[in-house]
């Protein structure tokens, strides 16, 4: 792991090397040489021994307890002299801390830790680029927990400088670590968006290992890569090239109907419609194993089921009312957004 250096009085000074425990322990080694040399040495009692320890490091001049014998005078030297090193140590440790802010950095990033240990069923997004900032919007707006993990020190200020409350880890993705600590055991989901597609392989492997359960869409530059990330575990592979050209194609062949897939997918609050999946796992127990007739979602919220998805992944347009939700199936739903509350209020009341 390579060090990041800062400047402390025109040196260059790895900022791992200053650390304040260190500087701490420093400090009570030489309070405690201090005191059990001078007990030893001049038979001083221990608060006498405290009170020369202290007005040696601290220099002050005080008079002593009484005349020091020639070993008492050779030993206050050298606790002067090493006084002088760890001294300089905990100036340069204070001000790396304090002055440059560290300290209030690290006070913040354990603030962030304590808040992604608690959270369960959320969704860890690697890469903050120009894909991940789109997740990150979306998740945003429908309040959805996830946690950022990148590793460029510009993202990260912009993370930090953003009007929205974004939980993140400035760290490499492909480190188990790093994956650990965002949660990656706990996750319902994770999306890899770095932009080389032996990163995402790589960090879907390990994700894979760490949570097998996981959810991994993967973001794929080269179509090469597609089978290769499939391999690897990745659920989803995502080609925004090959999407975004679909998509050109499409606007020209059948320009009403991606219009109005994109007016229904639309999440502002200009647009009053509520496009949402039901997956079997979020569906309370009365609500499962039955027919689609038998929860009478339609009857008791306006909401219309336009779809379902089938544990094998097969799609069914229309479901009929003798459809069987099963565990691993899927309901899309469509309606307002008033009616999509009345949903989820309406399944939580079972």
């Amino acid at each position: 792991m390579s060090l990041q250096f800062r400047h402390i009085n025109g040196y260059r000074v790895p900022g791992n090397f200053l650390n304040i425990r260190v500087a701490i322990a420093l400090l009570a080694g030489e309070l405690f040489a201090g005191i059990v040399g001078f007990m030893y040495l001049e038979s001083y009692t221990f608060e006498e021994a405290w009170y020369m320890t202290i007005i040696t490091i601290s220099t002050v001049g005080y008079t002593e307890v009484r005349p020091l014998t020639s070993s008492g005078e050779i030993f206050a030297t050298f606790l002067i002299l090493a006084n002088i090193g760890i001294f300089a140590y905990l100036l340069s440790t204070f001000s790396y801390y304090v002055i440059q802010g560290e300290f209030f950095k690290k006070w913040h990033l354990r603030l962030i830790g304590k808040e992604i240990d608690k959270l369960k069923g959320h969704v860890v997004i690697c890469g903050y680029g120009r894909y991940g900032k789109e997740v990150v919007g979306h998740f945003m707006l429908r309040s959805m927990p996830f946690v950022v993990i990148e590793n460029d020190p510009e993202m990260i200020q912009e993370i930090q400088n953003s009007n929205n409350r974004i939980l993140y880890i400035e760290g490499d993705a492909t480190n188990d670590d790093v994956l650990l600590e965002a949660g990656i055991k706990h996750a319902r989901s994770m999306i890899t968006a770095l932009p080389a597609d032996a990163d995402n392989v790589l960090i879907t492997i390990s994700a894979k290992q760490l949570n097998p359960q996981i959810d991994v869409i993967s973001r794929a530059s080269d179509l090469r890569a597609e089978p290769k990330l499939k391999r690897a575990g990745a659920n989803h592979v995502v080609l925004p090239e090959q999407i975004g050209g679909f998509f050109m194609a499409t606007l020209v062949s059948k320009p009403g109907a991606i219009e109005f897939l994109s007016y229904i997918t639309n999440e502002k609050d200009t647009v009053d419609i509520a496009f949402e999946e039901i997956k079997f796992a979020d569906l309370p127990d009365a609500c499962k194993n039955v027919a689609i007739g038998e929860l009478k979602i339609g009857e008791s919220t306006g909401m219309h089921i336009i779809g379902f998805v089938g544990k094998e992944g097969n799609f069914i347009v229309n479901p009929t009312k003798e459809q069987r939700v099963v565990e691993g199936s899927s309901l899309i739903t469509l309606g307002s957004g008033e009616q999509l509350k009345r949903l989820r209020t309406y399944l939580a009341g079972f």
